[in-house]
């Protein structure tokens, strides 16, 4: 059954972003809202002021209830191999972290990360550029878990309006960050730069700004949207906290496009052995976005078969569909 409406996926190909609602069950987000919460400074508090940026992130795989339940979701393999056009065993898990922000009334200077200069996101994601628009490699998501009638800090989009749209004039490199164009997160600094170091393209600029599209997001809503897609985070309202969960899938093929944490392998070793149960509880569609060899590769043999079931069977690994 598919996850998202054709409706959906068209606004994703072709505008670059979808919002969807009622995604997860209503009992998964309650999850991982409560798990969230607790774990997370309470705003307001010393350790919450700390807190910058992706500061404090949980990333994938985590003992936090909810998370990984989230992160390997069916409905979610399914909704983002709809969007990239391929069967989930053909994706990879490229990012999972859940992370809080704060709303602050004042800015700490170009690097600030409360009111976002409008930017894409293939530049820490991928060591190329991304392929032609029709050629979609990746899949971004967040999923709010606040409300933003609350807490502020909708997700601005541009929406692509057809081939010639000049918002999405190629190649996509006019943000900061890009070639030998600094890396400024602050709105207000960064177009004072383009102003100042790159006055023909600082009007252009603003017009993008004129053009965003503000997400208005309850707990468990979730905008898809595209690594070419411009975009940018906007102010909470002072003393709130947003938790939201960023999560990625990409084309197998499309190695170029890293993995932003830490091997899912470096988990194993723990005492409860909580990754290991996970992958001999995983489906194998589950096991596919990890990395983990499918059935019918050449890496599976006698001998690996019987080395794998040693390794997992404690746990209930089922090695019968790599035979």
């Amino acid at each position: 059954m598919a996850a998202l409406t054709s409706e959906h996926v068209e606004s994703w190909r072709n505008r670059g972003f979808a919002l969807v609602d009622g995604l997860f069950p209503a009992e998964l987000i309650d999850q991982l809202q409560s798990s969230a919460g607790s774990h997370f400074p309470a705003p307001g508090t010393d350790l919450a002021d700390k807190i910058r940026d992706f500061g404090g992130a949980v990333n994938f795989p985590s003992r936090l209830d909810g998370f990984n339940e989230v992160t390997l979701h069916p409905r979610l393999l399914r909704a983002a191999s709809q969007l990239l056009g391929c069967s989930p065993t053909d994706m990879r898990l490229s990012q999972s972290d859940l992370w809080p922000k704060y709303g602050r009334s004042s800015t700490d200077g170009d690097y600030d990360n409360q009111d976002q200069r409008i930017h894409v996101d293939y530049p820490n994601h991928t060591l190329a550029h991304p392929a032609p628009w029709d050629r979609p490699e990746a899949v971004e998501l967040i999923l709010y878990l606040g409300d933003v009638d609350e807490c502020g800090g909708s997700t601005a989009l541009v929406p692509r309006s057809g081939a010639d749209d000049p918002a999405y004039r190629w190649p996509i490199v006019d943000t900061p960050g890009v070639g030998d164009l600094r890396y400024i997160n602050d709105r207000a600094a960064a177009e004072e730069y383009f102003a100042t170091e790159r006055p023909e393209l600082a009007n252009w600029r603003l017009s993008l700004y004129e053009r965003e599209q503000w997400t208005h997001y309850s707990p468990g809503t979730v905008v898809f949207y595209r690594h070419d897609v411009w975009h940018r985070g906007t102010p909470l309202r002072p003393g709130a906290r947003r938790i939201a969960h960023n999560i990625t899938f990409r084309r197998a093929e499309c190695e170029w496009i890293s993995t932003l944490h830490v091997g899912w392998s470096w988990a194993m070793y723990r005492d409860d052995k909580f990754m290991e149960r996970l992958i001999a509880s995983s489906s194998l569609d589950q096991r596919a976005v990890l990395g983990f060899p499918q059935p019918g590769s050449s890496y599976w043999c006698d001998e690996t078969r019987q080395a794998v079931l040693e390794r997992y069977g404690a746990f209930g690994f089922d090695i019968t569909p790599y035979c």
